[in-house]
């Protein structure tokens, strides 16, 4: 073959080879891997599944997102340190008490009372401007990314008795969990709070050991609470924060397209989640109350309870390092 002839060869060979790469079809996949521990029906699920909906709506490459579900691979908190370390899971939602090993601020998403309302609450977490300090201290030591906030479940007191006003709370013999803010919370509020295990919480009610505890409707329901505490007061003193969070390490590796659209992606997902766990904890509460299993009974003195919360807030989000968090938090109208 001619001099001429090896280059034609040689560049016929270059352009085959360069169209291949460019194919669409012939791309290498990327695959995300994703963990919960549940099913579907889940708001984690809800929340992870929207992601690759949105994502895949965005980015016109392969990739895959394949979700392990139903502790497959684990807890919530082996996924956080697996996405820490860059290994087997890429994302997952995750409660903050799993990030308190790295990051103490993250603690401050699960103190009671944080909120006003729910209104205050979807506000804070649909921008997450507030929470950013959270997610630079959780970035730079854990290196993981708070990508969304899910969340939305509300707690409220479940009593023998109605607690409808500072009187009937005063004193008032309740379980709760069993963190220190949670008893300092409580007892700020005037109640009477004690630590005992969740599975003996019916027996304990039923005995008379106490008179009320403090759940979200999916949990009380699933345990039963209303069988022997069927007044469901609402205190609405907390609102779950159930942040998506995504390997940085995962992520640096990721094409500079795709970053991009699963960021514009999770914002996105998190509203879905965050729309489908309250819809969930309001139709329990309907579907209750219509069986007459449950009373549902309006907290009138919210206010007043706000307002002997405020000192405890502020010293737990001094201890925690998370003072400018809390600022912004209540800054938010």
């Amino acid at each position: 073959m001619t001099g001429k002839g090896a280059r034609l060869v040689l560049v016929l060979a270059l352009t085959v080879l360069l169209a291949a790469v460019g194919s669409p079809a012939l791309a290498q996949t990327i695959t995300l891997k994703g963990a919960s521990q549940f099913d579907d029906t889940h708001s984690f699920n809800q929340n992870m599944l929207k992601l690759e909906e949105e994502t895949k709506k965005c980015y016109k490459k392969p990739v895959d997102f394949v979700l392990h579900r139903n502790r497959e691979l684990g807890l919530e908190k082996d996924y956080f340190a697996y996405m820490s370390q860059g290994l087997s899971v890429d994302y997952a939602v995750v409660a903050p008490s799993h990030m308190a090993t790295f990051s103490k601020q993250a603690t401050l998403m699960d103190m009671p009372f944080l909120f006003r309302d729910i209104d205050h609450w979807n506000k804070v977490l649909s921008t997450g401007e507030a929470l950013r300090p959270i997610y630079d201290d959780v970035l730079a030591k854990a290196d993981v990314m708070l990508i969304n906030y899910g969340g939305g479940g509300v707690r409220n007191i479940v009593g023998k008795k109605p607690v409808r006003n500072m009187e009937e709370l005063k004193n008032l013999p309740i379980r709760v969990m069993g963190a220190p803010i949670q008893v300092s919370m409580f007892q700020a509020i005037t109640a009477a709070p004690t630590t005992i295990a969740y599975d003996e919480v019916y027996n304990a009610v039923q005995t008379g050991v106490i008179q009320a505890g403090e759940n979200e409707s999916p949990g009380w329901s699933q345990m039963k609470w209303h069988e022997v505490a069927p007044n469901i007061s609402k205190t609405q003193h907390a609102i779950t924060i159930r942040p998506l969070v995504f390997s940085a390490k995962t992520f640096r590796k990721l094409p500079k397209d795709l970053q991009d659209c699963l960021l514009k992606a999770a914002p996105i997902a998190g509203a879905h989640a965050r729309k489908w766990e309250r819809d969930a904890d309001d139709a329990i509460l309907k579907k209750m109350e219509s069986e007459k299993k449950i009373q549902i009974h309006e907290f009138k003195d919210r206010a007043r309870i706000l307002e002997l919360a405020a000192p405890v807030k502020e010293a737990f989000a001094k201890e925690v390092g998370a003072e400018k968090v809390l600022a912004a938090i209540n800054a938010v109208k």
